[in-house]
């Protein structure tokens, strides 16, 4: 199964594992799993950072490295991602999200997430 990560996750799982919950360790462990992050992610996080989120700070070059390194993909932002975003229901006002939950539909992948809010989006999209 090819999954995504939200940008939540995906610090967890490079910074914080023990936050994460035993059902995303499990899918994230699983070796039959492809894990994917999206270039959206790290410009959410770059944004955060310099908003001096403190859950957002990271070396941000460093975290792509590290991703890459250990066998995520990488997944742009393309235009046709950005038009599925336009179809999505207002369920959640987050625009980074919407644009994975956008990316995850057009890929035709799993989205896995800890929002509910992000969850209620349904098809294509895992809470864990």
């Amino acid at each position: 199964m090819i999954l995504l990560l939200d940008t939540h996750l995906l610090l967890w799982a490079a910074g914080e594992p023990q936050r994460l919950s035993a059902k995303a360790r499990a899918l994230l462990l699983d070796p039959s799993n492809q894990l994917v992050f999206s270039s959206a992610s790290l410009w959410e996080i770059s944004i955060k950072n310099g908003l001096e989120r403190s859950d957002f700070n990271v070396d941000l070059r460093r975290l792509w490295r590290m991703l890459l390194v250990n066998g995520y993909r990488e997944l742009p932002v393309t235009s046709e991602h950005t038009i599925e975003v336009n179809d999505l229901p207002p369920l959640h006002k987050d625009p980074f999200d919407r644009i994975l939950v956008a990316q995850a539909r057009v890929e035709g992948w799993t989205l896995l997430t800890a929002d509910k809010a992000v969850a209620k989006y349904g098809d294509g999209v895992e809470r864990v």
